[in-house]
């Protein structure tokens, strides 16, 4: 418990001291798209959506805001998250990436989903950098989820278990794996 409120007392400095700066691009960009952002999420202030406006219903949205991530690669670091994010690289990314989701689920064990819905958000976006920064695009992770939803859970799993032992694995290995079960 003290943990996790220490985690919100330091996010909250950091987000006063950020949301000066944030204020000003958003405002900015507002401005040059003619779209006002929204406030309830982070997520929504990045790409410039107004959230129940069509938003997030078939994965338009993640892929807008991977657009602007990627669009961020080359940005000054000393303007955008995003841009010291890809300096840090992937490793530092994926890090940021598990600490955004651990919160997600501790949210979700409390039942808390008010703060399930922001820490989501967090780890969406957190994702999405990691996709960018490995040359994942949105429309493989698609496909490959269109790909399994043709089958049971059950059955996918385990046929994902025998490719990895196959690609992973020598024979003698897979077979001496058999014999002590």
């Amino acid at each position: 418990m003290f943990r996790r409120e220490s985690v919100v007392a330091q996010r909250s400095k950091t987000n006063k001291a950020k949301s000066k700066t944030k204020g000003k691009a958003q405002k900015a960009a507002a401005k040059r798209s003619g779209v006002k952002p929204a406030k309830s999420s982070k997520i929504a202030k990045i790409i410039g959506i107004i959230p129940g406006a069509g938003a997030g219903n078939d994965g338009r949205t993640l892929d807008g805001l991977y657009s602007v991530i990627r669009s961020r690669r080359g940005a000054d670091p000393a303007r955008s998250h995003t841009a010291r994010m890809f300096l840090r690289g992937p490793a530092k990314i994926a890090q940021k990436f598990g600490e955004e989701a651990v919160e997600a689920v501790i949210e979700g064990a409390h039942g808390n989903g008010k703060a399930l819905v922001l820490e989501s958000a967090d780890t969406l976006y957190h994702l999405l950098v990691l996709w960018a920064a490995c040359g994942v695009k949105p429309a493989q992770v698609w496909k490959e989820l269109k790909r399994r939803e043709v089958r049971s859970g059950i059955a996918e799993k385990a046929s994902r278990k025998a490719e990895q032992l196959g690609a992973t694995k020598s024979p003698a290995t897979a077979r001496a794996k058999k014999k002590a079960r």
